[in-house]
């Protein structure tokens, strides 16, 4: 089955100067061309929505919803959507490289249960304090989005300090607190011990870490995953790192007002300090 950018390639010589606005627009939005429903394609290519219609149909879609059921089934599967474009092609170790980035980010994407993202963002801005643990490399992970919560919300702490064990950490931990795992392959054996002990102290955790780590998920409250399958022998991270932008950027929205003065008032301790170079 042709994707639809290959369908748009194909005839593209013979569609309407209309047409081509839409398929225009199409190449150059591939990866959001779900998020739209006819109307919004038509209104955002500038065109009628009898003009996207009949494209689509021209395109072998029986309706624009038989198209954006095509292109739901594809991003579950995994495959990235191709942009006609784009500047990497072939099969060198560049476009595997890149093929392999979009499908991480793809399938994490598609795969993010919504009402649970909701109810994470809730408890890291109501919790008492927020804990991150991250060892070995789930460590960077964990510490960049520390850095990136401490931006919006106090009492972001990670966990253990540096050469400590985790038994003083964990002592003071209650319900009120929420702990961020991030347990990404290859785990240290204790992962399971402290998972199992924050349950029993009934201390909410979030677990993040791939999605074949089906183990653990029960041992947490919450769960998200993102995939770092490569085209060689190390491991990517660029789908976590993606995936605890959007999770400081969601918190950041639930607490708006307060995160912004906290913003500012950081910004402004920068300058008092003369920590960061002026651009």
């Amino acid at each position: 089955m042709k994707q639809i950018d290959e369908r748009l390639r194909g005839c593209y010589p013979e569609l309407t100067p209309q047409e081509q606005r839409v398929a225009d627009f199409i190449f150059d939005h591939i990866d959001d061309l779900m998020s739209y429903n006819s109307a919004e394609l038509a209104r955002l290519s500038g065109v009628s929505k009898a003009t996207v219609s009949r494209l689509f149909k021209r395109l072998g879609y029986p309706s624009y919803r038989d198209m954006r059921d095509e292109v739901r089934t594809l991003r579950q599967s995994g495959m990235p959507l191709t942009d006609s474009r784009d500047a990497v092609q072939g099969n060198t170790l560049l476009s595997r490289h890149y093929k392999q980035e979009m499908a991480n980010l793809t399938q994490w994407i598609n795969q993010l249960d919504g009402s649970q993202f909701s109810a994470v963002i809730a408890a890291l801005s109501l919790a008492r304090q927020v804990r991150l643990l991250g060892l070995r490399n789930s460590y960077p992970v964990a510490l960049h989005l520390r850095q990136q919560l401490l931006q919006v919300r106090e009492q972001v702490l990670m966990m253990p300090q540096p050469g400590q064990t985790l038994a003083e950490e964990l002592v003071d931990l209650t319900p009120q607190d929420v702990v961020v795992f991030v347990a990404f392959r290859r785990r240290p054996r204790g992962t399971r011990a402290i998972l199992t002990q924050l349950q029993q102290m009934n201390v909410p955790v979030l677990l993040i870490c791939e999605p074949q780590a089906q183990s653990l998920i029960p041992l947490a409250r919450w769960h998200l995953s993102a995939s770092l399958d490569s085209v060689s022998a190390f491991d990517s991270y660029s789908a976590a790192m993606s995936l605890a932008n959007l999770i400081s950027n969601a918190l950041l929205h639930e607490m708006l007002t307060s995160g912004r003065q906290r913003i500012h008032q950081i910004t402004d301790l920068y300058q008092d300090l003369d920590e960061l170079e002026q651009r």
